[in-house]
This record gives structure tokens, sequence and C-alpha cells, in this order.
């Protein structure tokens, strides 16, 4: 795709912009009530939104879970009864599973699990993360192993599993952790040991909630003296009498948003089974104790036997994706609910009414809307792609869990503001979303880290994909074709990855760390402008799959306004450059608006698409045009208070 330059030959200095005649200001829209016809609308947008055809089949059982009565808010109940519930709700999402190793197996439906429950219950969401994906997806992607292994008692969830990786000391540089797993030659099995305090396991869910529990233990791997490496090894944590002999645990304190036994847990000379060692492509023992792997390096043997974490990424990002889309339907609602004074005397008006408002939630939704479109993008491609891609994918999915997440941290504050005092009270929904998402930002790898190394390997081995120039193209072509926005932000793209170069180079001379230290800084706004360029494309393919011309030029009005808020905040350097001219920055804040004012009546069906079930959202005074304290039996008064 070429890139649109727009160069000025002259460029303007009048108070005024120049008349721009495919950027005119449109007239602007103040009604904002939800038009007809919706019902058909937001069915279109629900389709593009949830896979489409695979709607049912990958999102169904799911939604269901949300509508049912057992996944209320129980706002009352004190942490340790709402950790209990949270794995009676596992148990229950448990029973609607066909195949729970085919759920693990299928990262499409696990993350489609956590974009649903999520919403419900953030424990539940850590929880089915952790057993689904990090405990039985490790199981099952080295099932290839020394023995089968009858896994029967966790797919029934007999004994619930868990992933034990971090530890106090080590947790971006997992690799460099220090429990050991010391080959017994007597026994051919293994002692697992914890040497020093920082060695403790951070943060598992190893207490009795729950019942008994096993877990995968990553952990070097020492033969004859001689450091082989991490491998995961498969470990009885408890049974119905308690935790086992050489397995210490200690509740961590409550943390924010939704509770989870986060505990320490530490191994005393604990004996494993030969069979407890995971083994696979990346290392298996010979029948005389020696190591083979079809890799050389320990660090890559490391990353291969944790390769969950990448469907990790996958899964925490859509539970934040759905936590967000929650807060902002519950906003919007709130917005066409809460009605205060209009202009004129006695006059009473909706908040939605508002531009300061319903442009806020606006930008919210196109967002939210990039989101979705980007994180099944994604999905698609990492159950698609080639061996050869593996390492571009891995890249891509990482980038992708730290824009999301941030995204929706901010989408769901802004939610939680726009719904005023009302929001701060757990019954309305909304209060806990922030906290919860703030668990997925961290989890599977800190964003700030896991894009710092995405940086790094795209200043070096990655191009980014750039137009060709058009410097004779007239100073008047619009701004609101979406390939010129979106050629405008690969500009963006290339612009910063070219100075992190430039920085990385100039860099003191034989000091790795001081240099990258120059050029960590433009290299994480170039993967912050790269995750926005993959949410645009995403985007506008899903633009080009609406069926009816309604949906489509909505779409493409949501996307117009994902895209120019894009480019807004670059919009000095693309001057800079020649790829816009001054009257274009002039005239951006007017595009702005006008698209947002004709957004404004479509505001409701935007956010009804994201399809919350009725039992879900009437059971949150807030979204069901309740207040609190509009019942009447609040009162201890045997008579209403007033009539």
């Amino acid at each position: 795709m070429s890139i649109l330059t727009f160069r000025a030959d002259h460029p303007a200095r009048e108070a005024e912009p120049k008349r721009i005649p495919e950027q005119r200001r449109p007239e602007l829209r103040t009604n904002a009530q939800p038009v007809a016809g919706a019902s058909r609308l937001q069915q279109e947008l629900t389709h593009l939104l949830f896979d489409q055809e695979d709607r049912n089949r990958v999102h169904g059982a799911w939604r269901q879970l949300l509508a049912a009565k057992e996944f209320r808010h129980r706002a009352e109940l004190s942490p340790g009864a709402r950790t209990a519930l949270a794995y009676e709700r596992l148990r229950m999402v448990n029973t609607r599973v066909e195949s729970p190793l085919d759920l693990a197996g299928d990262v499409r439906s696990l993350a489609a699990l956590h974009e649903w429950v999520g919403v419900a219950d953030g424990g539940v969401c850590t929880l089915a993360s952790i057993h689904y994906n990090l405990f039985l997806g490790s199981l099952l992607d080295h099932r290839n192993g020394t023995g089968g292994r009858d896994l029967s008692e966790f797919t029934a969830m007999r004994s619930t599993g868990t992933f034990l990786c971090t530890e106090l000391d080590h947790g971006n540089d997992a690799a460099a952790l220090r429990t050991t797993a010391t080959l017994d030659p007597e026994t051919g099995g293994f002692i697992l040991h914890t040497p020093t305090p920082g060695a403790q396991k951070f943060m598992p869910n190893t207490s009795l909630a729950g019942g008994p529990k096993s877990a995968v233990v990553a952990a070097r791997l020492m033969i004859d003296g001689e450091d082989q490496g991490v491998f995961l090894f498969l470990t009885r944590l408890s049974d119905r009498n308690g935790h086992l002999p050489g397995v210490h645990v200690r509740k961590l304190p409550d943390r924010t948003g939704t509770p989870v036994d986060h505990c320490l847990t530490a191994f005393e000379h604990v004996r494993l089974p030969r069979e407890a060692l995971l083994e696979g492509a990346h290392g298996r023992l010979d029948g005389e104790g020696r190591l083979d792997s079809e890799i050389g390096s320990a660090r890559k043997r490391f990353l291969q036997s944790v390769g969950r974490v990448t469907a990790g990424k996958l899964c925490m990002s859509a539970g934040t994706l759905g936590m967000s889309r929650a807060a902002l339907a519950i906003a919007v609602r709130h917005a066409h609910s809460r009605y205060i004074s209009g202009p004129k005397l006695g006059e009473r008006v909706p908040l939605a009414a508002h531009r300061s408002h319903h442009g806020r939630l606006l930008h919210s939704l196109a967002t939210a809307y990039a989101m979705t479109f980007l994180h099944r993008a994604t999905v698609s491609r990492w159950t698609e792609h080639a061996p050869e891609e593996r390492a571009d994918v891995e890249r891509l999915v990482a980038i992708v869990k730290g824009w999301i997440t941030w995204q929706a941290r901010a989408l769901t504050t802004e939610a939680r503001e726009r719904c005023g005092a009302q929001g701060f009270f757990p019954v309305n929904g909304i209060s806990e979303l922030t906290q919860n998402i703030e668990g997925g930002i961290t989890a599977e790898g800190d964003n700030l880290v896991i894009w710092v190394k995405a940086g790094s390997e795209m200043l070096f081995g990655q191009e980014v994909e750039r137009g060709a120039d058009h410097p004779d193209l007239p100073s008047d072509m619009s701004l609101t074709s979406l390939p010129c926005l979106r050629d405008l932000l690969t500009e963006v793209v290339a612009l910063w990855q070219a100075r992190a170069r430039t920085a990385l180079r100039q860099g003191p001379k034989g000091d790795p760390l001081g240099r990258w230290n120059e050029a960590s800084g433009p290299a994480l706004e170039m993967v912050s402008a790269f995750a926005g360029l993959k949410a645009a494309d995403a985007f506008i393919e899903a633009v080009a799959q609406a069926e009816s011309d309604e949906t489509r030029a909505l779409l493409e009005q949501l996307c117009r306004l994902f895209l120019l808020r894009q480019i807004e905040g670059h919009t000095g350097d693309l001057l800079a450059e020649g790829h816009v001219s001054a009257d274009h920055v002039r005239a951006l804040p007017h595009l702005v608006n006008g698209v947002v004012a004709g957004l404004a009546p479509h505001m409701a069906a935007l956010a009804d698409a994201f399809d919350l079930p009725s039992e879900y959202l009437g059971a949150l005074p807030i979204a069901a045009d309740r207040r609190l304290g509009d019942a009447a039996d609040e009162w201890a008064r045997p008579d209403p208070l007033w009539h």
C-alpha cells in the first residue's frame, strides 16, 4: 500500500485554515439519542466482533456462564470466601467442557473463556488460565516424553493444577531461577529443593483453598553436579489431608483486585519419580541418565519448555479485553439513563447529550473495537503460523498483549469516571474491573519488559514496510481516507525505528547497556505505534467484511476516529517530515469533532453489540436504569418515607 504524502508549496500561516473540500467540517448533530433500527445494526456488529460463523462454538458456552446466577457478583463475601467461590466457579466451568484437554489445546476457545468469565470474576479468570493453559497445556506440550500420563485426576479436577515458575528473586529473568531438581542416580528420580529464600516460588495459588493441588514446577536440572538448564517437573503439592511432606506454603497478603490464594512456596528435598520430568525435543534423559537435546542453548531449552506463556499472553489480553468492553457497556447505559439539568429552566437532558461526555466514550469505543479485531487477528496468526514464523508471531503476541492490557486499563478507568460516584460501588459491577486488569498487565510478562525485548528485536531483525513516496500529491488530499491514515501511521513507526537505530549507533562505545539506554525510549515509541498500526490493519479488514452498507459506513467512521486519534499525537513529526501540511494539522480537530458528532446517535448500538447477557446487565443497578437507594426496603421504617 503506497503512502500518501502531503506537501505544501507555501505553508500557510493564516489564523484560519484553508478550506479543504474533502475535510470540510460536517454539520454537527447534537442529537445523541439512539437511532431507530439499532437492533439489526447491533446484530451485524456482534457478528463481526465475535468470530462471525464461529461465534457460538467459540463464545456460546462462556457467554452463558456470565448469564448464570451462580456468577452474580457477591460483594458481601470476605476475601477468603470469594477465593473459595472462585474455585467452585472454576469447577462449574469444567462441567461445561466436553474435554478439558481439548480446551487446553484450543487457544481460540481458551482465550474466549477468559474474555467472558473475567467480567464476572477476575479470580476465575486467573485460576482458569493457570489450570487449563499453564498446567494442562504444559502437560499436553510435553506429552511425547517418557511414558503416558493418566491426567483424569486433573481433567476431573479432583486435583487442581497450578504453575510454579517465578521466584522471589527471579521474575522476568526466570531463566536464572535457582530451584533445583537433582537427578538421583540410585533411584532414577529427582530431588526437588529450594536452596535459598530468594528461590521461593512467588505468587502461585498453592494453598489448600479449592482442595488438593498439583503443580508443574520449573527447576534447574542438575546431573552429576552439572547444570543442564531449567526444565518442568510434575509435582504433587497437597491431598485432602494437607500439604505433602517437604512442601512448605505461606499465604501472601491480600492483593488488590479479586482475591486469589497467592502464596510463597518452598521445597525441602522433595523426592519425585522419574516420570515427573516433562520431556520433549528440548531435552530427554536416556537410560544412562544423560541429557539428550535437539537444542544446544540452555536458555532456548527453557523458553521452549515454558512456551505456554505465549498462549497465556493471549488469554490475559482476552480477559482484560472483556473487562474493558463490559465497563464501557455499563458506562454507555448510564450515559443514556442518567439525566441532569439542561440549558433551559426545568429541562432535563441525559449525560449522553453532552459532547464532553459522549466524545470520551466514543473514543473509548473506537479503541475497544480496534482491540477486539486486533485480538481476533492475532489469535488467528498464532494458531495458523508456520514453524519458521514462530519468533515473529511470538513477538507480535507480546506486543499485542502489552497494548491491549494497557488500553483496557485506560478505557476502564474512563468508563468508571463517567459513571460518577455510582461507579465506586462494587454492586454496580465496574469498580473492581480496573484492579483486575492490573493483574493482566503484569501476568505472563511485565508489559514494559516484554515491549523492551520486542523493541530490541524490531531494531535488528524487522523492517517496517513503508509505502512509496508521492511528492506530487495535491495539498488538499483528504485526511478522511482510511488507507491514507493507515499509511501515515506506518510513517510514524518507521520514523521512531530510524531514531532508535540512530540513538543506538551514537551511544557510548563499549557500553552495551549505555547504548541501549539511549535507544530504548524511541524503541518503545516504535513498538507502541506498531501496535496501533496492527490494530488499524485488523480494524480495516473488519470494515471490509461488513455485509450491509449501513454497518460498513458506521465501522468506517469508527475506524476513522481510531486512526485520527492514533496520528493526533504525531502531527508534529509528520509535518516536519513533509507527510502532512500545516492546513491538515489545523483541520484535524474539526475532523475529529465531526466524526464524533456523526457517531453519537449510534453510541448505544456500538456498546450493545458487545453482547453482554441481559441477565448480567440486569443485575447491575447502574446498567439497569436503577440507582443505589431506590429500593423501598432500604429504609428501616414501617411506612414509606415518601409517596
